[in-house]
């Protein structure tokens, strides 16, 4: 018991037992790392907590370690509030007990009427994509036992994380609540997983679901249109067996918008006689022993990247553009353990409260941290918390970089979180190699590539062996770079064109009928990415059982709907800290506003999906 959360099992053991002792126990606010958090201190009361655990443990096992229902639902809230040190907000509590996976289906579907079995039979959906989304999509499809077939452009399922194998790559998001609902028991080595870890969940879902019969594999779409006439879309894919079209009446996009490599222009970049690839494309079994490698871009994918190669490489140049702000978190790359995932298996619905724990922390309330308070004067943050996130970021440089110079060349100039915050371990990351003689910062940029390596800005020449872009994704190039006609011919180019890419809830837009895209436009943000794709699936299955129980063939939003949604999606995000003019990233487009970014809560956007307003679509 001594690797358990003791607030986690004070909550579960409430939830379980009732037992009033766990409640009186007295927290206090400490610091961990650069943060304040409330915990419990006192070892007899930590002592009293395990001794229970175990004793609930002996009494589980001796009675058989049979099923066992997690005891009343109306104590969750309390119970909840024991592991947190305080209640949960009651508009993010059903959230919050939807979140838990405590009923891991509890986004999927519930038919309201049985349907007619021909009309069931009759109704196909393609999904284009087997990473995260896909894959829920298609266990969804099959539990309601609506037809469908996948669409994937790679050999295997894992969408970015089949892709993203190069050294360092992980998550930035708890593990426990980046997986789906129904996956809150499989087995979480590390509290960040490497992008091995997540290939892992995703074979697992894959196979326990038996989801690859219904997979195409190295395929890809390359356009699609609808067919009015017979209400289907008509979708062009190349493939092992060459060219075809396939036809479906509704389609889920789970292609996300970081899946296409973004490579930069720079002069001369094809007469570089080494090789040279981009971080999404890394070559099996590359070997980099003693070379001089140059990495250009400095985001998540640069700052993961190279304390890894440093370690393998003879020397790494580092070419960065904009410095990133950093949060030190204690063990981000450490492994979970054992005595961990021990109680994972045995003890009952102890995934479920830590994977609420994980979430509670920022996850229903993630938008507010992005709020500019208008009354807060201050020459390099927009609020008190804002400044709160700057102070410990700059402690963190400081902590860890021995010159003055340095600190303030890897300090950026816009506030915290107007751009992707970088999470990075407290112990070891890029910061513990800069100094080093294995590393050269180059902050001038990178000018020309010529023959045996890169040119910067002020005319030095940095010859290497390799040079690896980690310039990231085309984050607002949405559904690129599939050619999509809607009703009436009209493309989604056109229908994007004033503005950018836009959507009704994140996943729908007027003119392209039983079209639904996951992780689509202004959906970063707002819920983690896992539950974004499971509550815009729900949203759209229920949209698809209106039309299958009703004998309808085609549904989209209107035009009013779209408009109304966007406006004021807009004119919220104008207001939010991506819109800061000190900010230079996909945040925000040359459009002037955000094609990525909600400015919506965990549970606002959980209301706005729960159950679609038919009022705002045409049926047919």
């Amino acid at each position: 018991m001594k690797a358990a959360d003791p607030l986690i099992l004070r909550g579960l053991l409430y939830q379980l037992t009732g037992d009033p002792q766990v409640k009186n126990i007295e927290l206090q606010k400490v610091r961990i790392g650069r943060m304040e958090t409330v915990q419990l201190t006192d070892e007899q009361d930590i002592a009293m907590l395990r001794r229970k655990a175990a004793d609930f443990l002996k009494a589980y096992r001796d009675s058989g370690a049979g099923p066992i229902g997690y005891g009343p639902h109306e104590r969750l809230p309390e119970s909840f509030g024991l592991v947190i040190g305080k209640p949960v907000e009651e508009e993010a509590l059903d959230l919050m007990i939807e979140e838990s996976a405590l009923d891991p289906w509890a986004r999927a579907l519930t038919w309201q009427a049985t349907p007619d079995p021909k009309r069931l039979e009759a109704f196909t959906v393609l999904i284009i994509g087997a990473g995260m989304g896909g894959l829920n999509s298609a266990v969804q499809l099959q539990r309601a036992g609506i037809r469908f077939h996948m669409i994937e452009k790679n050999p295997d399922v894992g969408g970015t994380w089949y892709e993203n194998r190069y050294p360092g790559a992980r998550v930035d998001t708890p593990s426990r609540f980046y997986m789906n609902l129904f996956g809150v028991d499989f087995p979480n080595a590390y509290a960040f997983g490497t992008h091995v870890e997540n290939q892992k969940y995703y074979n697992w879902v894959a196979e326990d679901f038996d989801l690859r019969k219904d997979i195409s594999f190295n395929t890809e779409v390359r356009s699609m249109a609808w067919n009015e006439a017979d209400a289907m879309w008509d979708v062009h894919v190349v493939g092992p067996e060459g060219e075809r079209t396939v036809r479906a009446h509704a389609i889920i996009s789970g292609v996300g918008f970081l899946n296409r490599p973004n490579m930069p222009q720079i002069d001369g970049m094809e007469t570089f006689q080494g090789p040279s690839w981009h971080t999404a494309r890394w070559p099996d079994g590359v070997d980099l022993t003693g070379k001089r490698v140059a990495v250009i871009g400095t985001g998540c994918t640069g700052y993961q990247l190279v304390p890894e190669l440093v370690k393998e490489a003879g020397h790494v140049v580092v070419f960065q553009r904009t410095p990133q702000w950093m949060m030190g978190i204690p063990g981000y790359l450490s492994k979970a353990p054992e005595e961990l995932l021990w109680l994972d298996r045995n003890l009952p619905y102890h995934t479920n409260f830590m994977r609420f724990k994980s979430y509670y922390g920022s996850g229903p309330y993630l938008a507010r941290l992005f709020d500019v308070d208008p009354d807060f004067k201050d020459p390099y943050t927009v609020s008190p918390g804002n400044k709160a996130a700057r102070d410990r970021s700059i402690e963190f440089l400081q902590s860890k970089l021995k010159d003055p110079a340095l600190v303030e060349i890897m300090t950026p100039k816009h506030p915290p979180w107007s751009a992707r915050p970088v999470a990075v371990d407290a112990d070891y990351s890029i910061l513990d190699v800069l100094e080093t003689d294995d590393v050269t910062l180059v902050t001038t940029g990178a000018e020309r590539i010529n023959a045996t390596g890169i040119e910067s800005g002020d005319g030095t020449q940095y010859d290497v062996d390799v040079i690896v872009y980690a310039t990231g994704f085309r984050a607002n190039d949405f559904l690129y770079p599939m050619t999509i006609t809607g009703r009436d011919g009209v493309t989604i180019e056109q229908l994007w064109a004033d503005g950018g890419p836009r959507a009704y809830l994140g996943c729908m837009m007027p003119g392209f009928p039983n079209l639904w895209v996951l992780y689509g436009p202004n959906t970063n943000g707002g819920l983690p990415v896992s539950q974004y794709h499971e509550m815009t699936m729900f949203y759209a299955m229920q949209c698809m059982e209106k039309l299958i129980l009703e004998g309808k063939d085609a549904i989209e939003v209107t035009e009013d709907a779209y408009w109304r949604y966007n406006r004021e999606l807009d004119a919220i995000n104008g207001t939010k800290l991506w819109a800061d003019p000190r900010a230079n990233n996909y945040y925000w487009t040359k459009h002037g506003r955000t094609a990525s970014q909600t400015p919506y809560t965990g549970f606002e956007v959980r209301n706005f999906m729960l159950k679609p307003d038919f009022g705002d679509m045409a049926i047919r």
